[in-house]
């Protein structure tokens, strides 16, 4: 009787600990009773009944990384390129991703597969090269939709990789450098332009400033000469006035001072050491003697004060006058 109640309860005990399940963090265990599915476990301590309840599927309810090998994908003209790409996912409904396809992970690589030659060869190489964000956008939207049923959600799909073949990278570099190559020689012819540019503008202001400058010069010396020119007439309207009023003897002392002061240049000059003079020139020089009496004549002949008409020219100087005796002077001859 003692031996058929220990072996009770073993048979109970191992019956308990059949129908004991801990489903772990992360996972979602789907339990089958007769082989049709019922429950979707979550994780934590679950009672299943033994042989009639049983886990058929141990889903990951994790975000996963699925790795695309790599594919030869032909372009649009026609170029044939190795590419390689992964694609994030995560399970939302643990039944339909246990039940509704088989074989979770190549079904979804099939998938990305076909779609990836799909949008790739409906490009040009140089787009597929150029507009990656493009490409994982409209995989991204396909897959995700052809996934739905099987309670996947496709996160991101992304191009690792895109291997042209090697005369066509020779090509493309080619066709870089001389683009570059391009782009310098552009910025050179520029760069020359704009100095060239700068230098002309520079010759011109240069002139412009010249031409203003000569202008300047040339109304500064016409209104010199203006000035000068009415100088002139200034004192030659004094000097007029001066004769009016004295006749003779004004002209005759402006004469002597003209000539003095002549003399006196050549007296002055370091290269003449003799002078010559013509034999005209002893009659003026009578008359430097006579210049002080000239000047004493025409003031005592005028009363103080008083504007008196002067005398002609030709009427004779009342007051004879006195000339400084000089060596004759041969014409010709020295002094």
């Amino acid at each position: 009787m003692g031996g058929f109640l220990i072996a009770l309860i073993v048979v109970v005990v191992t019956f308990l600990m059949m129908g004991v399940r801990v489903v772990r963090q992360g996972y979602v265990y789907t339990i089958e009773r007769l082989g049709r599915f019922t429950l979707a476990a979550q994780p934590g301590l679950h009672l299943i009944i033994p042989f009639i309840d049983r886990v058929g599927h141990k889903v990951n309810m994790m975000e996963q990384v699925l790795d695309i090998p790599g594919q030869e994908i032909i372009t649009k003209d026609n170029a044939m390129v190795g590419v390689d790409a992964v694609v994030f996912f995560q399970v939302l409904d643990a039944g339909k991703a246990a039940y509704e396809v088989h074989g979770l992970h190549p079904a979804i690589m099939a998938l990305t597969t076909t779609n990836l030659r799909t949008v790739m060869g409906s490009m040009d190489l140089d787009e597929t090269l150029s507009k990656r964000d493009e490409i994982n956008a409209r995989l991204l939207v396909v897959v995700d939709h052809a996934t739905a049923p099987w309670g996947l959600k496709i996160t991101r799909v992304e191009i690792k990789d895109i291997r042209p073949p090697l005369d066509i990278s020779n090509a493309m570099a080619r066709q870089m450098k001389a683009e570059r190559e391009k782009r310098a020689e552009i910025l050179e012819a520029e760069g020359r332009r704009a100095s060239e540019i700068l230098r002309a503008e520079g010759a011109k202001q240069a002139q412009i400033l010249a031409a203003e400058g000569r202008r300047e010069a040339a109304f500064r010396d016409s209104e010199a000469r203006e000035r000068e020119a009415e100088a002139e007439a200034k004192a030659t309207q004094m000097v007029s006035d001066a004769i009016a009023q004295s006749g003779v003897q004004a002209i005759n002392y402006f004469i002597a001072q003209k000539y003095t002061e002549a003399v006196g240049k050549f007296a002055t000059s370091p290269n003449a050491k003799t002078i010559l003079f013509p034999v005209e020139a002893t009659q003026l020089i009578g008359t430097l003697g006579g210049i002080g009496e000239l000047a004493r004549e025409a003031l005592s002949d005028r009363p103080a004060g008083a504007g008196s008409t002067p005398q002609p020219a030709t009427q004779p100087s009342a007051t004879p006058v006195r000339r400084p005796t000089v060596p004759p002077v041969t014409p010709g001859g020295s002094q």
